[in-house]
């Protein structure tokens, strides 16, 4: 089923005619629940990893024997979605309600030491013929992949995560890994994507407002805060008919999207410069907690106007820190060049 956007609240190059020159484009994925299979992009679905190839593996050493099954998880969430869905709206049953403690269980993995090998989680897959904004890969590859750690275990803080991407040539991939390994247990329920097919849909964007450049990022905010004050005075508090902004609607929308612009919106921002050469790398990927929500509502699709965001918002089931998103970054010099992300 198609996607689409709605029509922006106000046409932003009519009010800042110099936008024009910043105006990009981004391709918002609209990952939704389904069956996808090895051969085509998907969030949570098969990956198209040769028979022959070792399967991503996180070698740090951190605490991996003791978690949540991920059986347990997507059993837990079928439950809180069937009880979504009945008419009475009356939450769980006393059954559910127990089994609910079973499944919320941590469980031990005795056969995992802190530097055992642990299989990476399959994320998602994207093919260039499917998502216009996505570039070429290293040597003409098609298909990028994206794993993680299921555990929040990584870097100085020991509260990183641990991301790897990998580009691969679709057609030269052979045979293909029937059942990938899985780790007998993860550290965080939001690490676990529910399968997903996507329904891309290119949108124009623009960059986050403070790398504009200083005189256009500060006519922007003196309209906003005059919309603001406009609205105070009318006496109306309605959140639903705040004045739209900027950064929430007129600029970068939320969601799963392949490139365009980074948000910056939790701080400010950063120089994500390439490690191997020193270029500006270009955000590759973005991956949100929510397709949209009470700050962005107007993102919606036309489709599903009117469902509770908690229903229709986070289809992928994944959360990324504190309910927000990573950017992912590329180098648009050399794409094999290792990857830097930001989460937000």
């Amino acid at each position: 089923m198609t996607r689409t956007t709605p029509p922006r609240p106000l046409d932003v190059e009519a009010l800042f005619p110099e936008l024009a020159a910043h105006r990009g484009t981004t391709t918002r994925l609209h990952p939704r629940p389904g069956t996808p299979d090895a051969s085509q992009s998907s969030v949570g679905g098969p990956m198209l990893w040769p028979a022959d190839e070792p399967w991503p593996l996180c070698r740090e050493a951190h605490g991996r024997g003791r978690g949540r099954r991920i059986e347990d998880i997507r059993h837990e969430r079928q439950i809180w979605a069937a009880a979504r869905g009945r008419a009475s709206h009356e939450g769980l049953t006393e059954d559910e309600r127990q089994l609910m403690e079973t499944l919320g269980r941590t469980h031990r993995a005795p056969e995992m030491s802190d530097t055992d090998p642990l299989p990476m989680l399959g994320v998602a897959q994207f093919y260039r013929r499917d998502l216009p904004d996505l570039p070429a890969g290293p040597d003409g590859c098609d298909l990028l992949q994206l794993f993680w750690c299921p555990f929040d275990a990584h870097g100085l803080t020991r509260y990183d995560m641990l991301l790897h991407l990998h580009w691969r040539n679709s057609a030269e991939a052979g045979d293909v890994l029937a059942e990938p390994p899985q780790p007998p247990v993860v550290g965080y329920a939001g690490y676990v994507p529910e399968p997903c097919v996507l329904h891309p849909e290119q949108v124009a964007t623009y960059p986050f407002a403070g790398l504009l450049p200083n005189e256009l990022c500060a006519r922007i905010d003196a309209w906003e805060e005059a919309l603001e004050e406009a609205a105070e005075e009318e006496g109306d508090h309605d959140s639903a008919a705040e004045p739209p902004g900027y950064q929430y609607d007129l600029s970068i929308p939320p969601g799963w999207r392949v490139g365009g612009f980074a948000s910056w919106h939790r701080t400010d921002p950063s120089p994500m410069d390439c490690r191997a050469c020193g270029t500006p790398m270009h955000l590759l990927l973005t991956v949100d907690t929510s397709e949209w929500d009470g700050g962005s509502q107007s993102w919606a699709p036309v489709e599903e106007q009117g469902l509770p965001a908690r229903v229709a918002a986070e289809p992928t089931a994944v959360v990324v820190g504190n309910h927000g998103e990573l950017n992912v970054f590329a180098c648009p010099t050399d794409p094999g060049h290792p990857h830097r992300w930001s989460i937000q």
